[in-house]
């Protein structure tokens, strides 16, 4: 029933995910959301995602951007990152994931895509056959509140967390953290 919002993988953050196998298992290209995933909402970028991306390029991964955000917002996230990216995507629409392959040069079963919310990044990905990758959002210590979406993923996330089928369809891609 929910299958379509089930993510290949469910992880803490992008910091928790073993990049050199997933590269070793043939993928060639990571598709990454920003805000409540690289960084908090509106923030800049960090220096340790300018770091993660530097070591993913290093890998030899292709990275692009894929946001509903404007322009001139991810043009500040780059401000030390080397990265194709996609304003305005219109995500969940699949046409903004298919272009971020062609941009990479790369094939549909070589791409990744990393994000935070199953109703607009993962049934995005799931509905282009992206394999993709869910990480819990960023919100802050003082942020109590969460929307009524949110709620409504975590009753998904709980039925996905009993569907051993649709777990773990990666493999063992988690990293310890320190």
């Amino acid at each position: 029933m929910f299958k379509m919002f089930y993510p290949y993988e469910y992880v803490k953050s992008v910091f928790c995910i073993d990049y050199d196998k997933l590269y070793q298992m043939g993928y060639r290209g990571i598709i990454f959301d920003i805000d409540n995933t690289l960084v908090h909402h509106g923030d800049d970028s960090t220096k340790e995602i300018d770091d993660l991306f530097r070591y993913i390029q290093g890998i030899g991964f292709k990275t692009l951007l894929l946001t509903n955000n404007e322009e001139e917002r991810v043009l500040r996230f780059l401000k030390n990152i080397d990265s194709l990216y996609i304003c305005d995507a219109m995500k969940p629409n699949k046409e903004g994931y298919l272009k971020a392959i062609e941009m990479m040069d790369i094939k549909k079963g070589e791409t990744l895509f990393i994000g935070d919310q199953v109703f607009t990044d993962i049934l995005g990905a799931n509905k282009s056959g992206i394999a993709s990758i869910l990480v819990e959002f960023i919100r802050l210590d003082n942020e109590i509140k969460i929307g009524k979406r949110r709620r409504v993923e975590n009753i998904i996330l709980s039925f996905y967390q009993r569907n051993k089928k649709y777990k773990n369809r990666l493999g063992d891609i988690r990293k310890e953290v320190d």
